[in-house]
């Protein structure tokens, strides 16, 4: 028992080392980005139809650092102010995959092919979903509204743009998913401690049925994009193969119950069997790819890290990034609640 538990400690800590300078990182840019990228600029360019407009939906949604229950509300205020149900669901698909956190934790701990194919396979997805809910679930133009005319788009800024970069980066962002990382942490640590090394080869090694069991587990759940990380990296020292972990970490964070009935309620019924029909098969396929890829150049080349940081730079990271999300989850709870009462009365 005292052996399980070391190996238990040794693992967390460990992927809490590798993936910490990549995440602090991560949240910096996630920061900026969300100084810099105005709502209102994003909804400007989400409404008509054909092709464009699906790209740049799923583009947009790529570096944005929202889980699959996060982007809900957001994804609803850009259909409310413009933007068409094919830019939605582009948006919808693309962003709770990936997130410019989340890529940087996917190089840390799955190496470069990983952090290219995963945005790549999330921009693919979102226009491939846009454009078959165009073709199957047209709208009339009138039905999409033109203007802003909602507080949200108010532009005053308040405060300096550093500071505003920083809150969101360090504090909003981390006490989003910090919940999530360190559930996936604990996840992936148990998987260490608990099951031998190549436990799921016979079983999950490869092939489609392993990427349908995957998926099995994925559709339904919510999971963090950055979170999923080091769970499919444990995954895959278990014997599972890259292409099964990457459906994993395509369907987990694209999909949950709650954001498929909101997508029902909203969109309509067709649109909502057709974003899952879309994550189901861009998961199978890219699994698929990676699966020819990692044949073609070898897994060793597929997980090997270009270089190293060295041990006290991601340990001193590991630190500053348990302090980052224990201050954001338990230091800004009662804050985030008063301001949410605040909003809710000037609502009213």
């Amino acid at each position: 028992m005292t052996q399980i538990l070391e190996i238990f400690i040794k693992g967390f800590w460990e992927t809490l080392a590798e993936m910490s300078p990549y995440l602090l990182f991560g949240f910096f840019v996630a920061g900026v980005l969300s100084v810099f990228i105005s709502a209102r600029l994003v909804e400007r360019h989400l409404g008509g139809r054909g092709i464009w407009p699906l790209l740049k939906a799923s583009a947009f949604g790529v570096p944005l650092p929202l889980c699959s229950c996060g982007v809900i509300p957001v994804s609803m205020s850009l259909r409310k102010h413009g933007a068409s149900k094919g830019s939605t669901i582009s948006f919808l698909l693309s962003t709770p995959q990936t997130g410019v956190d989340s890529i940087f934790v996917t190089f840390s701990l799955l190496g470069p092919v990983f952090a290219i194919f995963r945005p790549v396979a999330a921009l693919i997805t979102g226009v491939i979903g846009g454009g078959l809910v165009q073709l199957t679930d047209p709208e009339p133009a009138d039905a999409i509204q033109p203007e802003c005319t909602d507080a949200c788009c108010n532009e005053k800024e308040q405060k300096s743009k550093i500071i505003r970069a920083l809150k969101h980066g360090f504090v909003t962002l981390p006490a989003d998913i910090g919940k999530a990382m360190f559930i996936g942490l604990i996840v992936a640590a148990v998987i260490s401690a608990a099951i031998p090394d190549d436990f799921f080869a016979p079983f999950l090694g490869g092939g489609i049925l392993a990427m349908l069991i995957m998926m099995a587990l994925g559709i339904p759940v919510y999971v963090c994009a950055t979170a999923s990380v080091p769970v499919a990296a444990a995954l895959i020292t278990k014997g599972v193969n890259p292409g099964a972990a990457m459906v994993f970490l395509m369907t987990g964070p694209a999909t949950n119950a709650a954001a498929f009935m909101t997508i029902w309620s909203v969109l309509g019924k067709k649109t909502a069997i057709t974003y899952i029909i879309t994550v189901a098969g861009a998961a199978i396929a890219a699994g698929l790819l990676l699966d020819r890829i990692v044949r073609q150049v070898g897994s060793d080349n597929v997980f090997k890290m270009g270089w190293m940081l060295p041990p006290i730079v991601k340990y001193a990271s590991a630190v500053v990034l348990l302090a980052v999300l224990i201050f954001a989850m338990v230091g800004t709870g009662k804050t985030t609640q008063t301001e949410g009462e605040k909003d809710e009365k000037d609502g009213a």
